[in-house]
């Protein structure tokens, strides 16, 4: 089987790929990047279509099995460190394609589910997206605007310098049981309700911090959950080991306390939910936890879950978000989406292939979550490290996408009058 790449402006994507493609032939989109592949025997028809559009493509000249093309979803650059002699077909950041044979795929999929997934290439499907921010632009609310307005560099950045003080996060330590003390401390000095959820990982306890805000609509509300994990990991040093965790996930957690403060005294139709889970680089546990405690009928009122990991490293030219959910979650990310385009400058990127975040069990158990992470994070190597500091923090990105954050929160939750 034969591959190519080809480059295309998003105007011209959706009817120059149908144009090149036949049967026999199967393609796939990241970005603003298509591959096409398929027989020998078909390739001829690839290249006159090509030529007839004027596409430049670029043909790889790896032959592999359909069968053994797969997506990896990696955190940082994760997989590619612990599997350097995978062969990588494409590189296009926080997702490659690569060829691996199904029995490989399994057992690298099971063996760090929290670092990276692995899952087939689907066929003939958009495996993320580059939003038009002119076509998902809207008018500016003046309501919507003074909040976006509230959220500032100065408390953002002391926030996250104090998380990022702890020797370490990890989540059954007594760092992280302090560190998430202070957070609720925090919480609660900006009147918001809050209480514990005792989460085991692995045999030892953690928690997670939860904190509430009622609504004021009459009659039924329902509510907004914004998400992070405060807890952070050294996976080559161990549980005592420097795990500072500036950007994975300080910057979240960091921002969690921004929003909440930026809707402090906002008086909003629907409820508002911060939670900073536990336990999330060990599997996950603190959402998996959380997710298991809810009702059929508090599962329903969930509007939509807004999830933070790694916000805060700049590593493209531009300001950049990932927008990473599912098909369910699509309205969810079309309104991120919007708001980003609308009141910040970030580019969009997005993608229906959730991995290894607390906007997972979310999306396991039918509820809209999306996650927003800064674009690019595979050039990201220091997460999960010692390296993992203060001083790699770009605040103007993790600004735009706290703003992209609050804007769209703002119009779930809506005013009370």
């Amino acid at each position: 089987m034969r591959l190519a790449t080809y480059a295309m402006p998003p105007s011209a994507r959706a009817e120059q790929l149908r144009s090149a493609v036949s049967p026999g032939l199967f393609w796939a989109q990241f970005g603003d990047t298509i591959l096409l592949y398929g027989d020998e025997t078909r390739w001829e028809e690839v290249s006159e279509n090509a030529r007839r559009d004027s596409l430049a493509g670029r043909e790889h000249p790896t032959s592999v099995n359909k069968e053994h093309l797969h997506l990896v979803v990696q955190n940082g650059r994760l997989f590619q460190q612990e599997h350097p002699h995978v062969p990588v077909i494409l590189d296009r950041g926080r997702i490659l394609l690569v060829d691996l044979d199904a029995d490989q795929a399994r057992q690298l999929a099971e063996k760090s589910p929290t670092c990276y997934g692995v899952l087939p290439l689907p066929e003939n499907q958009v495996v993320f997206d580059v939003r038009d921010s002119a076509l998902a632009r809207t008018a500016r609310v003046n309501g919507i605007e003074n909040l976006v307005s509230k959220v500032a560099r100065a408390s953002l950045e002391a926030n996250l310098t104090h998380l990022a003080a702890f020797p370490t996060r990890y989540s059954t330590s007594t760092h992280y049981a302090n560190a998430a003390t202070w957070a609720q401390n925090q919480l609660q000095a900006l009147h918001y309700t809050t209480r514990w959820q005792t989460v085991m990982v692995n045999g030892s306890r953690s928690r997670n911090v939860i904190a509430d805000k009622k609504g004021n609509a009459a009659g039924r509300h329902e509510v907004v959950l914004i998400t992070a994990h405060l807890d952070s990991i050294n996976l080559q040093g161990g549980p005592t080991a420097p795990a500072p965790g500036a950007d994975d996930n300080g910057s979240g957690s960091a921002g969690l306390l921004e929003i909440a403060r930026a809707f402090a005294e906002h008086r909003s139709e629907h409820d508002l939910r911060f939670i900073l889970f536990g336990g999330e680089e060990e599997g996950l546990f603190g959402s998996q936890r959380y997710v298991a405690s809810l009702s059929a009928s508090e599962k329903r009122r969930i509007r939509a879950v807004v999830n933070m990991d790694m916000i805060g490293t700049l590593n493209t030219s531009t300001r950049s978000v990932l927008l990473e959910g599912a098909p369910l979650s699509q309205q969810v990310m079309d309104g991120l989406a919007a708001a980003a385009a609308t009141y910040t400058q970030l580019t969009v990127e997005t993608s229906l292939n959730p991995f290894a975040s607390d906007h997972v069990p979310f999306i396991n158990a039918g509820i809209q979550a999306v996650l927003t992470i800064e674009g690019a994070d595979n050039t990201n190597s220091n997460i999960h490290s010692s390296r993992d500091t203060i001083d790699h923090i770009n605040y103007d990105l993790a600004l735009d996408i706290l703003r992209m954050n609050v804007a769209y929160i703002a119009s779930e939750v809506g005013h009370a009058s």
